[in-house]
């Protein structure tokens, strides 16, 4: 077992910020990289070392002989990859091999096959896992793909094969509007992926979206740390993750637990990875794919298990035995994540770009802040759009959605619009308090939400200054004064 004294973090913003924490734990010496766009990046400042990668700014952490190179001068054994960027790439693991440095992540093969949506689906198929009807191969072009809806009929989603997030996927209803989406999901899987290749499957309509987190070490030990229902989402992307489910039932969640560390033994994967399901309106199972990275939401299963992930993916890169076995896993309580997003929502959730001239994060018990922002922070529009991560935790569903209202209201962003308001809106809906949410939630909500509900900084300071009114009111009055 080879211990990393020195680890490179291929990332930047929260997930860069939160590797380095749990570097300094473990004694390990971090080294960040930069691009011009992130001078003001906190990570930078945390981590014992740092160095610029000029150019485009998003091309700075994509350059894999780069990234390599810096890792090889500045002495490193490992590189974290975080999320994102070369989180997924098996060309950029096995570089990191033949170079002599640890890859903290899955081993090259099996993020290949995991990248390729139509492979994963045969390779889950054969080890028992159920998917969903749809093609076996890419499709090459909109006719071949349109014979293969009509056979499984419409509705059908085409989605990008090399893809994730939501990018290059699009939902056809009907026959007529085939080609044209087709087309459309083909430039945008392109665009965002380098490849066009995409297949088409039959579409499930208002399922929950459940993952289940794995971890796994190179000698065969597998354990789930229960699920995640990501349900909550707009156009296809995560917008509040809770864990665990609060409407599943009992035997759906046993055999998800069930199948997917049968799977994971079965394949030999090791690292940390997330399965993802649909589960339809009769409880019927359906996996969609296989995140071999750690994801966004991680921090409500640390929340539930006292599990810490990274940790745990930094040491079985180092070689280590898993620490625990599935029974000697504690799970207690319920954790929501809010994905805080600089764009302004009663705008069709444009982008919000600029100068962070207020940030004041909740706190109290079981509150996590996951973010790398802070007053005079600019938010540049070259990255994703998330500014912040808000973690909640509590013993019972019903405490846990009262403390998220509680901490939202505390959450104040300015300079900036974010979408807090959304957030706060659907805390106070009622299916959400009863936790009944399929995929369709936001868009069948949105329209109805009171977006005008997060009270402002201005609002505050305007109701301070009454006060100090009533302070001079009461001086100048003296003991005859009365409320």
């Amino acid at each position: 077992m080879k211990k990393i004294k020195k680890l490179l973090i291929a990332n930047r913003g929260e997930i860069a910020l939160r590797i380095i924490r749990a570097c300094k734990e473990l004694g390990i010496r971090t080294v960040a990289i930069f691009s011009e766009a992130d001078l003001e990046g906190i990570w930078i400042r945390k981590a014992d070392e740092a160095y610029p990668i000029l150019g485009n700014p998003v091309q700075a952490y994509l350059d894999m002989e780069k990234i390599i190179s810096l890792a090889k001068k500045a002495e490193c054994d490992a590189i974290h990859p975080g999320y994102g960027f070369l989180s997924e790439s098996a060309e950029f693991a096995k570089a990191c091999e033949e170079a002599g440095v640890i890859f903290v992540g899955p081993r090259p093969e099996h993020i290949a096959l995991f990248g390729d949506k139509t492979a994963s689906k045969e390779a889950m198929k054969k080890v028992g896992l159920p998917v969903i009807e749809g093609s076996t191969d890419a499709v090459l072009d909109a006719e071949e793909g349109l014979r293969i809806a009509r056979e499984i009929g419409f509705p059908v989603i085409i989605k990008a094969a090399f893809g994730g997030g939501g990018r290059g996927m699009r939902i056809v209803e009907k026959e007529e509007a085939f080609s044209d989406q087709f087309e459309s999901a083909v430039k945008e899987a392109e665009k965002f992926f380098g490849k066009g290749d995409v297949f088409v499957e039959k579409y499930v309509k208002n399922p929950r979206h459940i993952e289940i987190q794995i971890v796994a070490d190179k000698y065969g030990n597998v354990v789930h740390l229960r699920e995640r229902d990501c349900s909550i989402q707009r156009r296809h992307q995560k917008v509040i993750e809770i864990a665990p489910s609060p409407r599943l039932s009992d035997a759906v969640r046993r055999e998800l637990y069930r199948m997917s560390t049968k799977a994971i033994f079965r394949l030999g994967y090791e690292s940390v990875g997330t399965i993802e399901f649909l589960i339809d309106e009769d409880d019927g199972i359906y996996f969609i794919e296989m995140n071999t990275r750690v994801q966004v939401e991680h921090p409500i299963t640390e929340m539930i298990s006292g599990i810490d992930i990274i940790k745990r993916m930094i040491e079985i890169a180092e070689g280590d035995k898993l620490r625990f076995l599935q029974e000697e896993l504690n799970f207690r309580g319920y954790a929501i994540e809010f994905r805080i997003n600089a764009e302004d929502v009663q705008k069709n959730f444009f982008p919000s770009s600029g100068k962070v001239t207020r940030f004041i994060a909740p706190g109290g018990p079981g509150v996590r802040i996951d973010s790398s922002v802070y007053d005079g922070y600019t938010i540049t529009p070259n990255y994703d759009s998330m500014v912040a991560k808000l973690i909640v935790w509590d013993l019972d569903w019903k405490s846990v959605v009262d403390k998220a209202r509680r901490a939202l209201d505390e959450f104040y962003v300015e300079g900036v619009k974010t979408n807090i308001p959304l957030h706060l809106a659907a805390v106070r809906d009622q299916d959400f308090i009863d936790g009944r949410f399929t995929t369709s939630y936001l868009d069948e909500k949105l329209d109805n939400f009171d977006l005008e509900m997060h009270r402002s900084l201005e609002e505050e300071e305007r109701r301070i200054a009454q006060l100090k009114e009533t302070v001079e009111k009461i001086r100048k009055a003296g003991v005859n004064y009365r409320l």
